[in-house]
């Protein structure tokens, strides 16, 4: 993805804090570990690159809202999102993991911890988890709605986490279930979220608009890797003018209902909106 990288705990505080500076107020964290395994083990490791993350980023970029990704699809050899029995996924076993990572997360600071792994019952657990923890203040924001879509492609090939075999239908959802949709986020509400996702966000504002009208809960979007490519390659070609694509495109989803987007343009976005020099490069 242009404009997009892997970074070292010390690179990430230096992008962190001129994302600040530009007035972007929080960062979802991602980890890439050295090693993998088949049960993603290293998702809950104190000092894996998630909590190492959390640690600096709250040393030395203060005031900045740190959210982290729980799940285990980049810590397994296999790049699924669980811990398998064959190739099945096995959900409790994969719940009791993310209420580890998630609690190994909060311990190192975090402010609100993401789970993204479409499991039953995992913001229950990892309320329970946290609550008994001491950390009853971490907030949940939950991938609620995430479906198993096309748009993915590019993270997963940076993340090096596409799965090895098969596919993520047994637990994402169908595109073309919208009633699906707002189950799920009912469930999860009902379980302790704090806030909840969709995942893509453009080919679902109509989804983003029923659950925010439906709940009037917080709602967060993901402009997802395949959107913001898609964008940024029809610029490279001269096919649109980048900046107010971008505007606009995040503005549908802002309009759409969401109150928080996660965008790989947030920093560009951030410029655009302050007036400060040019768009997107």
């Amino acid at each position: 993805m242009p404009g997009v990288f892997q970074l070292s705990v010390d690179e990430l505080v230096k992008e962190a804090a001129a994302a600040r500076a530009d007035g972007v107020p929080g960062v979802l964290l991602f980890g890439l570990p050295d090693l993998k395994d088949g049960g993603g083990s290293g998702a809950a490791d104190p000092e894996g690159p998630v909590q190492s993350a959390v640690r600096a980023l709250k040393k030395d970029v203060p005031g900045l809202l740190v959210v982290t990704d729980v799940c285990l699809c980049e810590y397994t050899s296999h790049g699924h999102c669980g811990v398998l029995d064959g190739e099945e996924i096995l959900n409790d076993a994969t719940v009791d993991e993310l209420a580890r990572a998630a609690l190994s997360h909060a311990a190192a600071g975090a402010d609100v911890v993401a789970p993204s792994d479409m499991m039953d019952g995992r913001v229950g657990r990892i309320r329970e988890v946290l609550d008994e923890g001491g950390y009853a203040n971490v907030a949940i924001m939950s991938y609620a709605a995430k479906y198993c879509s096309a748009f993915y492609g590019p993270f997963r090939e940076a993340a090096d986490s596409a799965p090895a075999f098969g596919d993520r239908r047994s637990h994402q959802m169908d595109p073309a279930n919208v009633e699906e949709a707002i189950r799920e986020v009912a469930l999860d509400l009902d379980e302790g979220a704090d806030i909840v996702m969709i995942k893509p966000a453009v080919p679902y504002l109509d989804v983003i608009a029923r659950v925010k009208q439906e709940f009037g809960v917080p709602v967060a979007a993901y402009h997802v890797s395949g959107e913001y490519a898609m964008l940024k390659a029809a610029a490279r070609n001269g096919w649109i003018d980048e900046p107010r694509a971008m505007l606009e495109t995040l503005t549908s989803i802002r309009r759409a209902g969401a109150e928080i987007i996660i965008t790989y343009y947030a920093r560009e976005a951030a410029r655009a909106l302050a007036g400060k020099g040019r768009g997107p490069s």
